[in-house]
């Protein structure tokens, strides 16, 4: 098992607008890269795909053109190099800096830019915290179309398409792996969406700073399932 499951109440909570203010003081205070952040993000993405196909498989990640879309694209990477068929579906091409480094490395390692029909896994990473609503039409299209496929479907932090104010979205995921804390606003789903919490390097400093502790298990394994 890739993940360790605890209680909710072992892990902090915070609204969206919250964490928004723990990753702006990750960075701009304890001097802590996007880049890296992304990284840790996606690689507990890649560890919790492999957990649902633990043969080899087809796996396809819709990709956004922002940070949450760059954390796609290190899973892509990751699982590229372990193994697994990673086809990577790009709705807008014009990616941000970071994300089209991400996208290079992952071809470099085997990922493909296209399309599948039958995929064994469906990973969301077109947005993530600062996704605004309505999405554009071709981002709506490609969720639309991921939400009819017969396969496992995962959320990056949030699934794309969400509405905080009454915790519906877009997106129908089987499971979310949201970024170092619970999200208030994903408590709603908890009934009928598995939820991970990842550690993406936030230092404990940062969660105190909200009132918040940096989640004891992390010591041990950076992706916890949540048992509410």
């Amino acid at each position: 098992m890739s993940f360790t499951e605890t209680s909710i109440n072992n892990v902090p909570i915070l609204l969206i607008d919250q964490f928004r203010t723990m990753d702006y003081l990750s960075v701009e205070k304890y001097h802590l890269p996007i880049e890296l952040m992304m990284e840790n993000a996606g690689q507990n993405l890649a560890r919790l795909a492999a957990s649902f196909l633990p043969e080899k498989g087809e796996i396809l990640i819709g990709v956004g053109t922002g940070n949450n879309g760059g954390g796609g694209l290190v899973a892509a990477r990751r699982l590229a190099g372990w193994g697994y068929k990673v086809f990577i579906s790009l709705p807008d091409p014009n990616l941000k800096e970071l994300p089209a480094i991400q996208l290079k490395r992952a071809l470099a390692f085997g990922a493909v830019i296209g399309s599948l029909n039958k995929p064994d896994l469906f990973i969301d990473a077109y947005f993530g915290f600062s996704q605004r609503l309505p999405l554009p039409v071709e981002f709506e299209s490609a969720i639309e179309q991921a939400n009819h496929l017969f396969c496992h479907k995962i959320s990056l932090d949030l699934p794309s398409g969400f509405n905080p104010v009454n915790s519906s979205s877009l997106f129908k995921p089987d499971c979310i792996i949201t970024l170092a804390a619970m999200k208030t606003e994903l408590l709603p789903l908890k009934d009928s969406v598995q939820i991970f919490v990842a550690d993406i390097g936030i230092p404990t400093l940062a969660y105190m700073e909200l009132g918040k502790e940096l989640p004891l298990y992390f010591q041990k394994n950076s992706l916890l399932k949540i048992v509410f």
